[in-house]
């Protein structure tokens, strides 16, 4: 079992940054990749971000490429989204998930296990 817990979500002006937080027990933090997904109002859950277990390689929608660093501490079991230049488009709420596999992949479906989401508000 995993168990994950976001945090950091909030409300923000455009162009402003928020750093979101995923801490995650249970198994071996570093024996599984950590991804996160978005999901907006009325729509289908996005990929936003990947991140393989290692954490030598990410792995970004292009929606937020450029804008968005994943990473993660497998020393403190946590995984991070710090999210600059932020848009209108960009509210959704946030959700962390993990991949058994061990490598990232953008498919919701490849993740084994999900937290609770944490929303994000950006205001024009």
């Amino acid at each position: 079992q995993v168990q994950l817990v976001e945090s950091g979500g909030g409300l923000v002006q455009a162009g402003g940054s928020l750093r979101l937080s995923c801490k995650a027990s249970g198994r071996t933090f570093s024996n599984y990749a950590v991804g996160w997904f978005r999901q907006a109002p009325g729509k289908e859950r996005e990929f936003v971000s990947a991140i393989i277990r290692t954490a030598s390689s990410t792995y970004y929608a292009d929606s937020v490429k450029g804008r968005f660093t994943m990473s993660r501490d497998n020393a403190k079991n946590m995984a991070y989204l710090q999210m600059n230049s932020l848009k209108p488009e960009d509210t959704a709420v946030y959700y962390c998930a993990a991949d058994l596999r061990g490598w990232s992949t953008p498919k919701s479906n490849d993740y084994n296990y999900w937290g609770q989401g944490t929303q994000v508000t950006v205001s024009s």
